[in-house]
């Protein structure tokens, strides 16, 4: 048996702190596992959801515990495989799939026929099909904004660019040396080339989708090597090694110096306003929409149920789901989160008066949802992590050994088959 306080001692698992409970009110505890509970916003949320659960299941209690993004997915591994499984799953839309490939999660279209929960038109919910089925539910598809330094633009005379030709002009424009040190100081835009495979491949996304390549096609089938990926690689690869973003920086850095002034455009999703709020020159910076077509979106996280928890947890963990993706509470994740719901019939009209840009946030997700983007490739979806490695790793050396793209398409298309095929 795994010890969750042994885990925790180990910097595994952080429990939460439990207040002192009635002997009735503890017959019995469902276990849910988030690396959110802390996030502004979104911990808000998920702690409301908790509180309406345990308002209408009184004597059932949820230990909601919190553990780092960076630990989570072995953490959970971990739980699952010594038969310790939270009984209220929560995962990052690309790692779901091991788990449900494992047997680990319950499927959960009898819940949801039973529930007549409609999910037509619930964004980024094809993602969790796993063998026909429905293993999840979408709790998140996200897509890009464009946020700039309107002060920095101003000096130089530029517009807000609209197009890819228009962007690298202006980026390259904005990139300097502002104290005459001989140091790049400002930088044209931002992009995070140090970290896990898959946000830099997130941060590529911008450029490669505008160009019109995808990684696969709609039948799982890889499509890197193609004229259109190429010109994508050409476009990331001229963005870093001309210097127009910062090197070696990860993606919490990169929004920082984007939100004190020091980067003028930035690409990226709604997680970015509060650091914004923040920054040193939150009052110079607007967004808009991304210059390029379609903007990156994709799914972010899920709910599901571990399929070797009790039928009677089961049936509660499908509780807990249906109040989280109820109308009700997916509208005030709309306000809490600041976030567009994937639900298509929230009520989203108090997040746009208090998000002054919620409709952009809620325009760029439809875009992406349209387009159907994701950072999750079909037909790579076990190997994402393996392959989001290899796609950062080929692109590390494009730059640094200064390939031809050509030559680089061809390479991962070769390693991208190679994984596929494991």
């Amino acid at each position: 048996m795994l010890d969750w306080k042994r885990l925790a001692a180990a910097g595994l698992v952080t429990l939460g702190t439990m207040t002192a409970l009635p002997a009735l009110a503890q017959n019995k505890v469902l276990k849910f596992v988030s690396w959110q509970k802390d996030e502004r916003g979104t911990g808000d949320w998920w702690g409301s959801v908790i509180k309406e659960f345990e308002a209408t299941h009184p004597g059932v209690k949820i230990e909601w515990t919190k553990v780092e993004r960076g630990a989570f997915a072995d953490t959970m591994t971990t739980l699952f495989a010594g038969g310790q499984p939270p009984d209220i799953v929560h995962l990052a839309s690309f790692e779901f799939q091991k788990f449900a490939d494992n047997g680990w999660l319950e499927p959960l279209d009898p819940y949801i026929k039973n529930a007549k929960l409609d999910l037509k038109g619930w964004a980024g919910q094809d993602t969790c099909t796993w063998n026909k089925q429905n293993v999840c539910v979408m709790m998140l598809y996200f897509g890009y904004f464009m946020a700039y330094n309107e002060d920095l633009l101003k000096k130089e005379g530029l517009e807000v660019p609209k197009t890819y030709a228009e962007f690298l002009t202006a980026a390259r424009k904005l990139t300097k040396d502002i104290n005459g040190d001989g140091i790049v100081d400002q930088f044209g835009t931002g992009h995070e080339t140090r970290g896990g495979g898959g946000q830099y491949m997130s941060e590529m996304m911008n450029y490669t989708l505008d160009a019109g390549a995808r990684w696969t096609d709609e039948n799982g089938k890889v499509t890197i090597n193609t004229q259109q990926m190429i010109e994508g690689l050409t476009r990331w690869k001229t963005i870093v090694k001309e210097n127009l973003t910062p090197r070696d920086l990860a993606a919490g850095e990169v929004r920082q110096l984007f939100a004190d002034g020091k980067i003028a455009l930035k690409m990226d999703g709604p997680w970015l306003w509060p650091i914004i709020q923040k920054g040193k020159a939150r009052d110079q910076i607007k967004l808009t929409t991304v210059p390029f077509n379609p903007p990156v979106g994709g799914s972010s996280n899920v709910l599901g149920i571990a399929s070797e928890i009790s039928p009677e947890n089961k049936k509660l963990a499908w509780d807990f789901i249906a109040i989280a993706t109820s109308d009700k509470f997916q509208s005030s994740y709309a306000t809490l989160g600041a976030s567009p719901p994937p639900d298509p019939r929230a009520d989203t009209t108090g997040a746009s008066k208090e998000t002054p840009h919620f409709d952009l946030l809620v325009k760029a997700t439809k875009a992406a949802a349209d387009a159907k983007v994701d950072r999750i490739p079909k037909g790579l979806e076990l190997q994402f992590n393996e392959f989001a490695k290899m796609v950062m790793e080929e692109s590390q050396r494009m730059i640094i050994q200064d390939l031809d793209p050509k030559v680089v398409a061809a390479t991962m298309q070769k390693k991208a088959e190679t994984l596929q095929q494991q």
